[in-house]
This record gives structure tokens, C-alpha cells and sequence, in this order.
């Protein structure tokens, strides 16, 4: 398994300085965390969903999920203010770059049809987010035992300042982005 660490600090750091003209090492951007979040707005009916895929996201990055609750009520979605309605997980470190590896070369080669991941998700502070339809990809989760498949939003957070300079370290990285 190459480790994305030392694969950092070999290739990407060395091609990242003479790219873009950094005079210093930190001036490189690198992973800061990554975030999963799933929304589980049907927990609110059924408080078993919530349940389950707290253990999913458990299996899947090897890290306790914590309970995303409502900030304020919504009449039309039967939702007050305070009611669970998902679970995250932030990974940082070796939980992070283990998570990542898991992803680029096992997790999105698994999605049916693959073509890459859309190169639009970036937030303009060099963060990327991207969603996952379902969480079968990652083969820690076994098909028989999933009820319901629910999808998940993953956010790689850089210490990029511009979405030029994410885009080329997550590429870099082995993000396979669509043409």
C-alpha cells in the first residue's frame, strides 16, 4: 500500500514548488481533514435509518460518527429544531490518509460506469467536495446486511488559498477528475 504520506512528501511537494514557484516548503498546500457527512432527512420517521448508518459510517472510516441535529423547524418537512437528522465524521491524520487511499484506488473504481469525479465541486478556498450515491462502493460494508442505501457527501479540506492549487495537489494525489 503506498502511503499517501511519504507519496506527499516524495513527488507531490517537489512537482506542487515548481508549478507554482513556491520559494519554501510550507508554502505547499497539503490535507488538512477530510469530511463525511450523511443526511438522513427519513431518520425522522424512522429513528432505526439513524441507527444503522451510524454503524456504516463506523465500518466505513474506523471513527465514531457524531449526530447532526436541526438548527432551526421546519413546518413542511415535519422538523424541529433539534431533531437528529444525520451523522459525520471528521478524519484527520493516518485515519485520513487511510480513508483516502481506500477511496481513490478501491471505493470509486467500484461505482458502475465511472468516468472521474466532477471537477466543479471546489468552493473557491481550495476545499473539494464530493457525493457518493450509495455506501456499497466501500467493501467494508456487505450487501446483505444494508436495508436502505443512502448516499454520503465527502469534503477533502486543503490548506490551498485558490481551487488552481487544490485542484493540482488532489490530482497530483491520484483524484481522478472527468475531462
Amino acid at each position: 500500500m503506498s502511503d499517501i504520506k511519504t507519496r506527499y512528501r516524495e513527488d507531490i511537494v517537489p512537482a506542487m514548488m515548481k508549478t507554482f514557484n513556491y520559494s519554501n516548503v510550507m508554502q505547499v498546500p497539503r490535507l488538512e481533514k477530510v469530511v463525511i457527512n450523511m443526511g438522513l432527512g427519513e431518520a425522522l420517521e424512522n429513528a432505526r435509518v439513524l441507527d444503522t448508518s451510524i454503524e456504516e459510517l463506523s465500518t466505513i472510516t474506523g471513527q465514531k460518527p457524531v449526530l447532526t441535529r436541526a438548527r432551526k423547524s421546519i413546518a413542511n418537512f415535519k422538523l424541529r429544531e433539534g431533531n437528529p437528522i444525520g451523522c459525520r465524521v471528521t478524519l484527520r491524520r493516518k485515519r485520513m490518509n487511510d480513508f483516502l487511499y481506500r477511496l481513490l484506488n478501491i471505493a470509486l473504481p467500484r461505482v458502475r460506469d465511472f468516468k472521474g469525479v466532477s471537477p466543479r465541486g471546489f468552493d473557491g478556498r481550495g476545499n473539494y467536495t464530493l457525493g457518493v450515491r450509495e455506501q456499497l462502493i466501500f467493501p467494508e460494508i456487505s450487501y446483505d446486511d444494508v436495508e436502505k442505501i443512502k448516499g454520503m457527501n465527502i469534503t477533502i479540506v486543503t490548506s490551498a488559498k485558490t481551487d488552481e492549487e487544490a485542484k493540482e495537489l488532489l490530482a497530483l494525489l491520484g483524484v481522478p477528475f472527468r475531462k
